[in-house]
């Protein structure tokens, strides 16, 4: 639904935006769950806004959310959680995974979590950001690819693409929070992320084994 004739009730974001507010990966958030009460007719809805994911308020003063792919729930998702913790304005967001952290930092929204709740992904290195750049999409193989590269690794610079290889329509992903929080704990630094047409995923590890991420959001059509 590129042209963005949502439904009302239906807001669409652009989470983990450029320096410049372009691209940035299209979010569906449900503002009231329960007008959609159970997970086939939220599948139904998932599959016809089209986008990578779409988050349904279940509780928007406690923050539960549910969280929806074309084909599948998903306990855990970077970038639907990282807008909806932008669009609700709450410090904590609730899962059945646990509960994550989220906040404001000028034009950047953060969120908190921890690797193992993050969905598998194959992380695969690629020795310039050029090849990145040249991959097929989706290239050969099976399960979740994200494609990565330095660009300047003294900098902390990666280039990265995403790839679901899923049957569900979803052939590339602009921007995605769980990968680059995964990538982040697996190196053990802070990660600059172009992703997709250039999108901007930030990451800090701490300490105590969770990861922040981080990004811009802006609103781009009102249901």
């Amino acid at each position: 639904m590129s042209d963005y004739d949502v439904p009302r009730g239906i807001d669409v974001l652009r989470v983990f935006c450029g320096p410049d507010g372009r691209h940035g990966n299209e979010l569906g958030v449900v503002r009231d769950g329960r007008g959609h009460p159970d997970q086939a007719s939220r599948q139904r809805l998932t599959r016809r806004l089209g986008f990578s994911e779409t988050v349904f308020v279940d509780d928007p003063e406690r923050g539960r959310v549910d969280i929806h792919a074309p084909g599948l729930r998903l306990p855990f998702a970077g970038h639907p959680l990282v807008g909806a913790a932008w669009l609700l304005d709450l410090e904590i967001l609730e899962l059945s995974v646990g509960d994550v952290f989220a906040r404001q930092d000028g034009e950047f929204t953060w969120i908190t979590a921890r690797p193992e709740w993050a969905p598998r992904r194959t992380l695969r290195q690629y020795a310039t950001a050029a090849e990145v750049e040249a991959l097929p999409a989706p290239p050969p193989g099976e399960g979740w690819l994200y494609a990565w590269a330095w660009e300047d690794e003294a900098a902390g610079r990666v280039r990265a693409r995403a790839f679901p290889r899923r049957r569900q329509g979803v052939v590339e992903d602009e921007a995605t929070g769980a990968a680059a929080l995964l990538l982040s704990a697996r190196l053990g630094r802070a990660l600059n992320i172009r992703q997709g047409r250039g999108s901007q995923i930030l990451t800090a590890p701490a300490p105590d084994g969770t990861v922040e991420v981080g990004g811009r959001v802006l609103m781009a059509a009102r249901g």
